[in-house]
């Protein structure tokens, strides 16, 4: 069993280092890699307008500075960069109760009319695990002038767009650093129809903004997010038909990585770390995690792999080592 950490394909890398050979580039201008990322973000999204950033908390910091007094975050399996950003700027963080981070309509409607917020910042999977219902979740937000601000990280290319879709969504942020969907190793992005959200936060914007190395690769690597999001979204629901044995959290949502229940994670997390051999990483997170799970357990996290690892054989090797684990222990 061979595994890789995710990393750019060789077009991405070819276009990255084709620009970094650009004489054409002069400082202080608009390099032509620089629109034609915006263009195809946008594109990609739906939305008309697009900012490349030079990363994911540089794009959650900019939509951000939009906001004044009060944000909502759900009350695990977001990201912990959007408290931290709110801390930063002195905006106020309430939490809506979830199940297992997964966000149901109905509680969210009761929150939000009696916290009233300005935004709720959501990832497109509750922990990576489970995909979330972003269109009701819209809805809901939509109809109560609350902006919602969805984390689309993972989830760029999306099948059947239920994920990383500008209609279900006033913004689209996302982190293009290793190792996410859409992986140039640094950089982000931030899409919406509403341009007010991007002019108060243009000089933020101008001082985050993205080389154009970076954002040739993004217009590269963003073609191949359909292939990954699919792969990865299929080994999952493989692995966990492999571990069909054990506890999995959110056994039956669809996720790009799997979360197995653990009396003790650190030490099930140790040996696993030990037991994969990845090349360039890693992919064992331990919980509780605010960013994954608030119970005790482990995540194998399929979306830190390259694509190309993502076959039948080592994810029956991968299911293997997980059982031999846990039978010795």
């Amino acid at each position: 069993m061979k595994l890789v950490f995710r990393r750019p394909s060789k077009a991405t890398r070819e276009a990255m280092c084709k620009s970094a050979l650009n004489i054409r580039h002069v400082p202080g201008s608009r390099y032509e890699e620089v629109s034609a990322a915006e263009e195809i973000v946008s594109k990609t999204t739906g939305h008309e307008y697009a900012k490349i950033v030079g990363s994911g908390n540089s794009a959650i910091l900019a939509v951000m500075s939009s906001f004044k007094e009060r944000i909502m975050v759900p009350d695990q399996g977001g990201w912990s960069g959007f408290r931290k950003m709110a801390d930063f700027k002195s905006i106020e963080t309430v939490e809506v109760p979830t199940n297992m981070g997964i966000i149901n309509p109905d509680v969210l409607s009761e929150h939000v009319k009696f916290q009233n917020p300005e935004a709720f910042f959501i990832t497109s999977f509750a922990g990576y695990m489970a995909e979330q219902p972003v269109k009701e979740i819209y809805e809901v937000c939509d109809d109560n002038g609350v902006v919602l601000v969805e984390d689309a990280s993972g989830s760029i290319g999306y099948p059947e767009k239920m994920l990383a879709n500008g209609n279900h969504a006033h913004v689209i942020i996302a982190s293009t650093g290793s190792p996410k969907t859409v992986n140039v190793g640094s950089g982000g992005f931030i899409t919406t129809n509403n341009k007010k959200i991007l002019y108060s936060s243009n000089y933020i914007l101008k001082s985050l903004k993205a080389d154009p190395v970076t954002c040739a690769g993004i217009a590269e690597e963003i073609k191949n997010a359909p292939e990954i999001v699919s792969k990865t979204l299929k080994s999952c629901k493989i692995l966990k038909e492999k571990l069909s044995e054990l506890k999995i959290y959110h056994r039956d949502k669809r996720g790009i990585n799997v979360c197995i229940a653990s009396d003790d994670p650190k030490k099930l997390g140790y040996e696993l770390r030990h037991g994969f051999d990845v090349d360039g990483g890693g992919i064992v997170t331990v919980c509780p995690r605010y960013d994954r799970l608030k119970e005790k357990a482990v995540c194998v996290e399929m979306k830190n792999l390259d694509v190309d690892c993502l076959n039948n054989e080592n994810i029956t090797k991968i299911s293997e080592i997980i059982l031999e684990t846990l039978r010795s222990s």
